[in-house]
């Protein structure tokens, strides 16, 4: 058994699918970091210093806190601040991904656009048309 979740562990797709897992965690703390500490803050400064982290609607009456935080600790609240900077996060990340397959795509195109260099023939087929050459002659 372990033998076979080692060739199993070990084949390539599954290693691919390991780096991109690592690869997609990073490229999310990046884009995370994009939204929260870069385009919030200038969409914020744009709407005259909103924080939209901190926009929440209260579901139940007991809460009258003025950020998120507190918030939650008394009661429910519908955290729709959160909710605009997630989706944020995820049309960015999709945006990426696009361009990303998109020049992948160009540059497969591109390659398989290029006529291919004509292979040299070996010395048998050399030898062979050499022969019928000769044989169409006589």
């Amino acid at each position: 058994m372990l033998k076979e979740f080692r060739e199993f562990a070990m084949k390539g797709n599954v290693v691919d699918l390991a780096v991109g897992v690592i690869i997609g965690a990073a490229f999310g703390a990046i884009v995370n970091s994009l939204v929260a500490d870069v385009i919030m803050p200038i969409i914020g400064a744009i709407t005259g210093g909103l924080d939209f982290s901190n926009y929440f609607i209260p579901l139940s009456k007991a809460v009258n806190a003025t950020n998120l935080a507190d918030a939650k600790k008394q009661g429910a609240v519908l955290a729709y601040g959160s909710f605009l900077t997630l989706t944020l996060n995820f049309f960015i990340v999709a945006f990426v991904l696009f361009m990303i397959i998109r020049v992948m795509n160009r540059v497969k195109r591109k390659q398989e656009a290029a006529p291919a260099a004509p292979a040299k023939p070996t010395a048998e087929v050399e030898l062979l048309t050499e022969i019928r050459d000769l044989l169409k002659k006589a």
